[in-house]
């Protein structure tokens, strides 16, 4: 998740439709709340919640320049991605 700043926030949800729609809602008291953190501009599928965390580790421990990049290699244009994973 991303607001206007590019303030960015990595997680790990088994239901990523359900988890964005509250983060976009303020449903959610915490860091994304607190800076609006409201656009899904990059998001990854896996098989068991073990693989996922594994990979949110290593997201976390990458320096914010790396995840920029990755961020826009999967999405160019830096979109709100919410409609396409609720289409």
């Amino acid at each position: 998740m991303v607001n206007k700043n590019q303030t960015l926030y990595t997680g790990v949800t088994s239901n990523l439709i359900q988890r964005v729609y509250q983060h976009k809602n303020n449903l959610v008291p915490g860091f994304t709340s607190r800076y609006n953190l409201h656009m899904l501009v990059f998001y990854e599928v896996f098989e068991t919640i073990e693989q996922a965390i594994i990979r949110e580790k290593q997201i976390k421990d990458m320096n914010r320049a790396d995840k920029l990049k990755m961020i826009y290699k999967f999405n160019p244009e830096c979109r709100d991605l919410y409609d396409r994973i609720t289409t």
